[in-house]
């Protein structure tokens, strides 16, 4: 072998070349390390958000049963609609939790990437009760709207506005912040937290809706106007979270993620000569996932392969947030069209059906 080429001038699995000298893994992989540690870490945090959940149910009850009681005494439809609406995010906030709990669980043989996609599927679940129950507290506003009913405006007033507290403190507790600039916060707290704050939203609405009637000792119909505008918002933040959960799902690549910037950091591995066929993906809001065929220069031994693939792995996890990457290592880089590609690989079995 020429004496220019990388591999040239050590074969041995440690090889002074890669920077990388040998450590006592005790029969772990890296790749096995790196993963573990990623989902360890989404482990813990999705028990410190189940405990969050749990309080946010708790006051979501305690609204819901003095909405009940004083909705009947004060004879407000607005004061018992939003009791509903309540209950129904009481519905949603345990989906929530059982997700969590769920994705907890170990992968087996049947579900091998494990159970974090649980999370995703109570978020388009989440998703779609939003659009239900504001369906629901639309067509009530616009009969209210029709025939409007007299209320206790004080009394709406009051445990309204104590419901609207009640709801933010949950929202406080459930809301998570971006991990990273350009990244979206877990999906399924998300799909909580905007129940809860759909729920204070309305509990505003109808807060301000009793404080008009009562100055103004008879303005019903600003009642439902204001619900339904509140609606209006709610459907719009139900709809982007129903388009992020069908992204996760149909495996689009992470928004935070650019793909390009992806290539060019794995081509600009040494000896690394291409980089095609390359998949990321989401498991979960917090778990990112990637494939790709690598091909390397000068037909390295096969530890030395290795250790260019464990390169690019600890790479793309500490500059993207991948945690699980399987990479092919390749001697020399494929021709065109890439037989790998799935669009290839769909073309060639759709031309075989013909024959």
């Amino acid at each position: 072998m020429a004496a220019s080429t990388p591999w040239a001038a050590d074969r041995r699995p440690a090889a002074p070349h890669f920077g990388v000298p040998p450590a006592p893994h005790f029969g772990v992989p890296p790749e096995f390390r790196r993963t573990v540690n990623h989902v360890s870490t989404t482990q813990s945090r999705n028990i410190r958000r189940q405990q969050r959940l749990v309080i946010a149910i708790v006051l979501n009850i305690a609204v819901v049963v003095a909405q009940i009681v004083w909705g009947l005494l004060a004879h407000s439809l607005g004061l018992l609609a939003d009791a509903g609406h309540n209950l129904a995010d009481v519905a949603g906030l345990a989906i929530a939790v059982i997700a969590l709990r769920y994705s907890l669980r170990s992968a087996t043989m049947a579900r091998s990437f494990g159970h974090h996609r649980a999370t995703i599927l109570a978020a388009l679940a989440n998703g779609g009760l939003l659009l239900a129950v504001t369906g629901f507290v639309a067509v009530d506003a616009v009969l209210r709207l029709v025939h409007p009913r007299p209320v206790h405006g004080g009394i709406v007033a009051l445990v309204a506005l104590g419901a609207a507290a009640l709801n933010g403190v949950g929202a406080t507790l459930v809301h998570e912040r971006r991990a990273k600039p350009g990244a979206h916060p877990d999906l399924n707290m998300s799909a909580a937290t905007l129940h809860l704050v759909s729920d204070a939203a309305v509990s505003l609405a109808v807060a301000g809706a009793g404080l008009v009637i009562l100055l103004s000792h008879g303005t019903y119909w600003i009642d439902p106007a204001v619900s339904l505008l509140v609606c209006v918002a709610i459907t719009s933040q139900a709809v982007r979270l129903l388009h992020r959960s069908a992204d996760v799902l149909l495996e689009s690549t992470p928004k935070a993620i650019n793909p390009e910037a992806v290539l060019a950091a794995v081509r600009d591995v040494p000896t690394v000569v291409d980089v095609h066929d390359l998949h990321v993906w989401s498991l979960s809001s917090d778990l990112h996932a990637m494939s790709a065929h690598v091909a390397v220069s000068g037909h390295p031994t096969l530890e030395q392969a290795q250790a260019t693939g464990e390169r690019i792995k600890d790479m793309v996890a500490v500059d993207f947030d991948i945690a699980h990457a399987t990479i092919e290592m390749e001697c020399e880089a494929c021709p065109e069209p890439d037989p790998c590609a799935l669009e290839t690989l769909d073309s060639v079995r759709v031309s075989g059906q013909h024959h």
